[in-house]
């Protein structure tokens, strides 16, 4: 089709460096509205039909369909990069920022902060964060909940490194860190909170995971996730056609949640409250991450090279435009 090689010839012109970025983001904003303008035209019924057809899909499939591709397509760089492009905090999701708030550093802050808060932890409890990434919310939680134990567990070994030389270096006596695929994760103990910070949209069988989650909550635990959404539509991330580069690349089995899909598998757990932060703050933390990348492109590309060799500068330019 026509569209396919207008869309493959703009993706390969965007990777070879041609395109300025004010027409890469252009792109990238119709290629939106064409995702949203394919939902918004199906009248109410076909939308239910849509939504139940996913819900479905998902009660069949494993927890996690590609835990070794979403390892791979993140976490394949070292921590040096992520140092180099997060925060001080290696927040490696959304950060929060309330009125007044003007560096990274302190969106980060505040993001942690309030999920603490929402999940209402108190010193001296059982935590089990799920998903930990670079150990942002477990090293926060240690710190402040000294009392607590804190288990951390990541689907990559290399995060488990990081964070183990944090706690050394901060003389943390309260965390431990686990390496394990959700599809086969066995938690080693109860707790009274478990958390979990933008992984369940790596995930797809929210009933058998909920199920375990809720085997391992003691009676009183709650569970916590915070996860990037649609506030209407809900859908999974492809891979096959011309446009479906982010699934390709970064998101490989990821999924689109919308605010209301986790309700929808409530026979374990149930939604008692939620909380939205609008997409700016997304859209502000990552454009904090891409002027951090642009800043630091000299000590960045000596890694990318030691990681894609021949494709480095392509893949410096692909991940600007994931950010």
């Amino acid at each position: 089709m026509i569209r396919d090689l207008l869309v493959n010839a703009g993706i390969e012109a965007m990777e070879r460096g041609v395109l300025p970025d004010p027409v890469v983001r252009a792109g990238i904003r119709r290629l939106c509205r064409q995702r949203l303008d394919e939902h918004r035209r199906r009248d109410p019924a076909a939308r239910v039909r849509v939504m139940d057809r996913l819900v479905a899909s998902m009660r069949q499939g494993p927890i996690a369909p590609a835990s070794r591709a979403s390892n791979e397509q993140h976490y394949e760089l070292p921590p040096a990069f992520f140092e180099l492009v997060l925060g001080p905090h290696r927040k490696y999701s959304s950060g929060w920022w309330p009125g007044g708030t003007q560096t990274l550093a302190d969106a980060e802050a505040a993001a942690l902060a309030a999920t603490c808060e929402h999940a209402e932890l108190a010193d001296g409890m059982d935590v089990l964060e799920l998903g930990c990434g670079w150990g942002s919310l477990t090293l926060w939680m240690a710190e402040r909940y000294p009392n607590s134990r804190i288990t951390a567990v990541s689907n990559a070994a290399s995060q488990r490194r990081f964070i183990e030389a944090e706690v050394r270096r901060r003389s943390l006596s309260n965390v431990r860190v686990l390496t394990a695929d959700m599809n086969s994760f066995a938690a080693p103990g109860d707790y009274d909170r478990v958390v979990s910070v933008e992984m369940f949209e790596h995930m797809r069988n929210y009933d058998e995971l909920l199920a375990r989650v809720a085997g391992w909550l003691r009676p009183e635990g709650r569970l916590l996730v915070h996860v990037f959404c649609h506030r209407e539509y809900a859908y999974p991330f492809q891979t096959e056609d011309s446009d479906d580069w982010m699934g390709r690349h970064f998101f490989t089995g990821g999924l689109m949640p919308s605010v209301d899909l986790l309700g929808r598998f409530d026979e374990d757990l149930a939604v008692t409250q939620q909380w939205w932060w609008d997409g700016t703050h997304y859209a502000r933390t990552a454009e904090a991450w891409l002027a951090n990348m642009d800043a630091q492109r000299a000590a960045i590309m000596p890694i990318m090279e030691q990681v894609y060799a021949a494709d480095a500068t392509r893949w410096f330019r692909r991940w600007r435009v994931f950010f």
